[in-house]
């Protein structure tokens, strides 16, 4: 199957597709289920909840009676959210709504979790965002957010051992500036994941911790496990569409905005198709591996009880 969720790149839900639903193993969630007592948690919010893979994540956590509610700005992800947790059998515990995570529609103290997974990311404002979600967090209660780190994407790489240095200079530099144009244009970090722990310090969260993610998203031939099928089909659709990160017009504004000069963004474009091309054949020959690892973290906090 396709990316059924292509063709809106502005949210968080554009991206990797099915994907989502092999990002975490079952034991790593059972073990944030103990360690942070989520399964005390009766009524959560997900904030930002596109197609509600989050929601469905976590489900595993928290009571198994809870209710859930996910907001989303846009009414089709609303939908597809909907349709999704019927299909899963979660229609009488689950609901969605339209708002928006800067002025979410719920009275203060209204929930024992609040959580939301690659949404601060896409803010123009995350400390904005996060006020709202400790609003309506009862206290005592906790918030949950699950954010990356993204400029660690072309070390990760297997053929960053062997490509030319100076490539593999170009593609972290393509990174960083268009990370940084990114944040400058207000329109986001990819790399927030950084920066939560002390978001949290600053907005008055106690007891913040923060993981990392134990889940590798592994290529090896024949690529037969679920999780292999939805990233490879993800990959094609990203190879035919012409996406790097982003499409080449928002990935040179990006880039651009992060201080680079046009030239120097047709190389970088070139040397970046070259290296998804290489892939994408490398995987099609049956030759292709990568132990997959991504850096995703996930920060908790208490609300101050009084």
């Amino acid at each position: 199957m396709a990316n059924e969720f292509e063709g809106d790149q502005a949210h968080s839900a554009e991206y990797f597709g099915e994907q989502r639903n092999y990002w975490y193993n079952d034991e790593y969630l059972a073990f944030l289920r103990q360690s942070w007592n989520l399964d005390t948690a009766r009524t959560v919010l997900d904030v930002g909840s596109g197609a509600g893979h989050w929601s469905q994540v976590i489900a595993s956590m928290v009571a198994g009676d809870a209710t859930l509610v996910g907001v989303d700005r846009e009414p089709k992800w609303v939908q597809v959210a909907t349709e999704r947790a019927a299909a899963a059998g979660f229609a009488q515990r689950f609901r969605y709504v339209e708002g928006s995570g800067e002025s979410l529609p719920f009275p203060d103290d209204s929930f024992d979790l609040v959580t939301c997974q690659t949404v601060l990311i896409h803010c123009p404002d995350p400390r904005a965002v996060l006020a709202e979600m400790i609003r309506v967090t009862k206290p005592g209660g906790r918030v949950l957010v699950a954010e990356p780190n993204n400029l660690t994407g072309p070390m990760l790489s297997p053929y960053a051992l062997t490509m030319p240095v100076e490539e593999l200079l170009t593609l972290v530099e393509l990174e960083v500036r268009c990370e940084r144009g990114k944040s400058g244009l207000g329109e986001g970090n990819n790399s927030y994941g950084e920066l939560v722990p002390g978001l949290f310090a600053a907005a008055g969260l106690q007891n913040t911790q923060a993981v990392l993610n134990n889940r590798a998203v592994t290529l090896v031939p024949p690529y037969a496990r679920p999780g292999n099928r939805a990233a490879i089909e993800e990959l094609e659709s990203s190879y035919a569409r012409e996406v790097w990160m982003w499409d080449r017009a928002t990935t040179e504004r990006y880039f651009l905005a992060g201080g680079g000069e046009s030239a120097r963004f047709a190389d970088s474009w070139s040397v970046a198709g070259r290296a998804f091309a290489r892939l994408v054949d490398d995987r099609r020959a049956g030759t292709y591996a990568q132990a997959g690892g991504f850096v995703m973290y996930l920060v908790c906090g208490t609300k101050e009880v009084g």
